[in-house]
């Protein structure tokens, strides 16, 4: 016996093994949220702690140890026996740390980081790795759309293939008995309903069983399918589907080939007749089983009495939640009787041999009712002297058991009481063999189902002896197979004649498209015989696909895509190639795929591409990835686009600090690294509603008003979006002023901007404690780079009743007393404790200068008239140079002067930015007298 403590006072397990008579007590350093025991093993045990960690105890909880962290919850699987060759193997699923989720493999007590294994290549979709029987499903979307894989008894994961138009949008494992899997699948234009699809035996191809079955949310969210696999009848279900707004419930004995409705009973309760007539009116059952294990729900069956079948449910043309009431199937569905008009919890006993019956109701009651015959015929007992509002039932555990415990409380106040029924006393032997008789297992009076006839035995109604163990069918004969074993093939659809022929998106040839020459394949007639049938003769060799030799095909079809179907890698990481071709043989192919790098590959056969072909792009870009495929009866080519990228790091906003009205500003996105690849850009500025979208990494615009203005820049890169914003003074007319330091400020200049901002502040406190100029009137913006400098902008401030305003006149003279202060060594400021840092004056501007590089501004009129400048002298050089010797050498040795003169003054290219020094190339030549004159004019 084992106990958990309340986690709320301590993490401890209590352990006996004595059975309860003394328990010695196990502290945990960590709390227990679940836990799950070996199927075989009774000492071994996972534990999933609340801080989603994984452990494992081969000594019933003594001792623990820890597997893996960050486990998904609920995802974690002890290995299957027979699948997997190891009984301590764990199946699991957990996230990396950036959030992708991976299906891993290891031994409980040996999972190590070198003994973990990955049985599905790359990352799969959170929360989709389920392990069940010989399967292993995993589910992977792309493209907006998921995709499901599967493992067939822990071989190779293959992709599911469901009916091309399905594009499922959820899918859901109903059941993987008999080696099968039946889903339940919501496509794209389904909202409340699931179709249901069943596969062959390696759960790799479906085929539809029935459209629109009815589903509903549970109390935590979860999906429920309106599907209940009847226990004890191989191929047995029952379904609600749904058709034209009303749902209706349909029966299968031979696993979803043939469905249909419920014939309702003859006669009511108190046997007056029905005159319920297929298909107006039929049976209709809530299909819903109970989650809680202290109910038994409104449907239920055994494996142990597979004939028998209780449910609640109603008559009429629809289901519906009023006018429920109780019915039994004695004979596997063919024919029902109801037993009560409210509903009813039943419970199996005795094989089926014993119904108990209570009723559901939220007052406290004293009698169960008991039926020995299959539900003919009902006894009403008294299981207590006082009512008992009723909270659960429980049967007790074993094949032979008589005795059921029904738990509950007397009032609202009181504990629990257990009262234990024993209903031993009631019979006086043991049955034998004449109180027995033969029972057919048929539908409808057909009497093969699923390729077979089943003869059970059930005890005669009037015998009431106790049955003991269960000793399943009587006996089994096979039956010879006819049309109604086969059901349509992956591809093919039922026609209202009944045969199976190729849907318009299917081309059967296309089975033979992995095959080559001198090769065989499987020949597909169209049908394949239902999963678990065991017919045998007949028409199976008609309807059983063929071996045939693969035809020689030329290629056709071809496709290249990425594994993961994405058309973007990332530059130095590695990107698998998938080489599809629909026809042609795959062993005598030539193969040849060029990556567009000037790397080109060649393969002799398509099998050896499999695993996909794998590059690493060491260069952004978008590149023409080719692949040619040819043999000895033609060829074909395909074409892949390929988006090779590299994470934006950076984003940085280059723009004037200060420009004058309706003036065009140039704004440009500086980007760490510069080459990233396709990028989009988001522009927002002004007072626009909407954004302007480039492919450029450059605007220009104006401003009609003045005033402040914020400017905003996306950068779109992959699913990554970084952005910057800055502010913009628009004004009229303003003076400009460029402030040098001394040099002890370049010691403390990491050039990073909020270092910039805050020495702007500094500055701007210095110069108005200096001048007594207000701070309105005065912007000081921090250059980027070495040595430091900045800009000082002289604004014609105006106050908010729009009085007052500064002329040109009034920015003159504030300008000449700040260059006065500044030219007196009377601005400074101290950096830190015994750092005092002067501020110069540089020299005055007309117009505001454009923060081009990071590593160096210049004026916008000076950039201008050097340009004009410099063409003007190349003119004249152009026009006199056959006159003058020697010109050709000079202007050769001038441009290399010039060369060599900017790479001096460039900044290493240690920051993000774009060097743009060659637009300060023509104010190099000019020196700084004759700069300042040319501001002036």
């Amino acid at each position: 016996i084992m106990l958990l403590t309340d986690p709320e006072i301590e993490s401890s397990l209590l352990i006996s093994s004595d059975e309860g008579a003394t328990y010695q007590k196990y502290r945990l350093n960590f709390y227990i949220q679940s836990l799950l025991f070996h199927p075989k093993q009774e000492d071994w045990i996972l534990a999933y702690s609340q801080d989603q960690k994984l452990y494992s105890s081969a000594e019933f909880g003594r001792r623990w140890q820890l597997i893996q962290e960050g486990v998904v919850p609920n995802r974690f699987y002890w290995s299957v026996m027979g699948s997997n060759k190891e009984p301590d193997l764990v199946h699991l699923e957990a996230r990396t740390v950036d959030g992708h989720s991976q299906y891993l493999t290891c031994r409980m007590q040996n999972c190590t980081d070198a003994n973990r294994n990955k049985p599905f290549p790359g990352y799969i979709d959170p929360d989709s790795l389920i392990v069940q029987d010989d399967y292993v499903f995993v589910q992977l979307t792309s493209g907006g759309r998921p995709h499901y894989y599967v493992s067939y008894r822990r071989n190779a994961f293959a992709q599911m293939k469901l009916p091309k138009y399905a594009l499922p949008k959820d899918m859901h494992v109903i059941s993987t008995d008999e080696n099968q899997v039946f889903a339940a699948v919501q496509e794209w234009n389904q909202n409340d309903t699931y179709n249901l699809y069943i596969s062959d035996t390696r759960g790799v191809y479906f085929t539809l069983a029935l459209e629109n079955v009815q589903s509903s949310r549970g109390p935590e969210g979860n999906v429920m399918i309106d599907l209940y696999e009847v226990a004890g009848i191989k191929g047995m279900f029952l379904a609600n589907k749904k058709i034209d707004n009303q749902v209706k419930t349909f029966i299968t004995y031979n696993k979803g080939r043939d469905w249909r409705l419920l014939q309702a009973p003859d006669t009511d309760l108190r046997g007056d007749p029905l005159h319920c007539l297929l298909p107006y009116c039929s049976l209709h059952l809530h299909l819903k089983v109970s989650e809680n294990p202290y109910t038994s729900g409104i449907i239920a069956s055994r494996d142990t009495a597979p004939s028998i079948i209780v449910a609640s449910g109603n008559i009429g043309s629809e289901l519906s939640d009023s006018d429920i009431s109780m019915f039994v199937s004695s004979d596997a569905g063919n024919t029902w009787r109801q037993i009560f008009e409210e509903e009813h919890s039943v419970l199996y006993l005795d094989q089926g041999g014993v119904l108990v019956a209570m009723k559901h109701t939220s007052l406290p009651i004293r009698h169960l009712w008991l039926s020995f015959d299959e539900g003919r015929s009902w006894s009403k007992y008294s299981f207590t002297s006082i009512p008992l509002f009723v909270d659960g039932v429980l049967g007790e555990p074993g094949e032979e058991t008589l005795i059921m415990t029904v738990f509950g409380h007397f009032s609202h106040r009181s504990e629990w009481q257990l009262v234990k029924v024993d209903y031993k006393s009631i019979f006086d032997r043991r049955c034998a063999e004449e109180d027995y008789r033969p029972w057919q297992l048929h539908s409808q009076g057909e009497a093969c189902i699923m390729g077979a006839k089943r003869i059970y035995k059930k005890r005669k109604s009037e015998r009431k002896c106790m049955q003991g163990k269960y000793a399943g069918a009587m006996e089994s004969e096979p039956c010879v197979c006819t049309e109604a074993d086969f059901d349509c093939d992956y591809g093919y659809e039922r026609h209202s004649n009944g045969q199976c022929l190729p849907a318009f998106w299917f081309n059967p040839s296309s089975l033979s498209k992995d095959c080559s020459l001198g090769q065989s394949y499987l020949n597909s007639t169209g049908y394949r015989k239902v999963v678990s049938n065991n017919c045998t003769d007949g028409v199976r060799e008609q309807y059983t696909a063929k071996p045939q030799k693969c035809p020689g095909k030329a290629p056709r079809g071809l496709r290249i895509v990425t594994a993961d179907g994405k058309l973007t890698a990332e530059q130095g990481h590695n990107v698998t190639l998938m080489v599809q071709l629909e026809e042609g043989d795959v062993q005598r192919t030539l193969i040849q795929v060029d990556f567009g790098d000037g790397i080109t590959v060649s393969y002799v056969n398509l099998s050896s591409t499999e695993d996909g072909i794998k590059h690493v792009y060491h260069n952004v870009g978008i590149f023409r990835v080719t692949v040619q495929v040819d043999n000895s009866l033609g060829s074909d080519s395909a074409v892949l686009y390929l988006h090779v990228t590299c994470p934006l790091e950076h984003v940085h906003l280059s723009l004037p600090f200060v420009t004058t009205k309706n003036k065009e500003v140039n704004a440009t996105a500086v980007l760490w690294p510069s080459q990233v690849g396709t990028l989009t850009y988001v522009w927002w500025y002004g007072n626009n509603t909407e954004p302007l979208i480039t492919l450029e990494g450059s605007i220009s615009f104006k401003f009609t008003s003045e005033g402040m203005n914020t400017i905003t820049v996306q950068v779109s890169a992959g699913n990554a979006i970084l952005q910057d914003t800055k502010t913009i003074a628009v004004y009229e007319q303003f003076r400009s002023l460029r402030l040098s330091f001394s040099p002890n400020l370049d010691d403390y200049n990491p050039d990073i901007p909020e270092w910039r901002r805050d020495i702007s502040r500094v500055i701007k406190k210095s110069l108005v404690e200096a001048t007594g100029v207000p701070g309105q009137h005065i912007l000081v913006a921090v250059l980027p780079g070495l040595p430091t400098a900045a800009e000082l902008f002289v604004l014609p401030y105006q106050d908010p009743t729009g009085e007052n305003k500064r002329s040109a006149e009034d920015l003159e003279q504030i300008s000449e007393l700040l260059i006065h202060k500044l030219n007196q060594n009377s601005v400074h400021f101290e950096l830190k404790p015994g750092v005092q840092v002067l501020v110069h004056a540089a020299h005055l501007t007309a117009a505001p200068l454009v923060d081009l590089t990071p590593t160096h501004s210049g004026s916008a009129m000076l950039m201008l008239l050097s340009v004009v400048f410099v063409g003007l002298a190349v003119f004249v050089i152009y026009k006199f140079k056959r006159k003058i010797p020697g010109i050709n050498v000079y202007a050769q040795m001038q441009n290399e002067k010039e060369r060599e003169m900017v790479s001096r003054v460039s900044h290493p290219e240690s920051r993000p930015h774009i060097p743009q020094t060659e637009l300060r190339r023509p104010g190099q030549l000019i020196d700084e007298k004759v700069e300042s004159q040319l501001i002036g004019e």
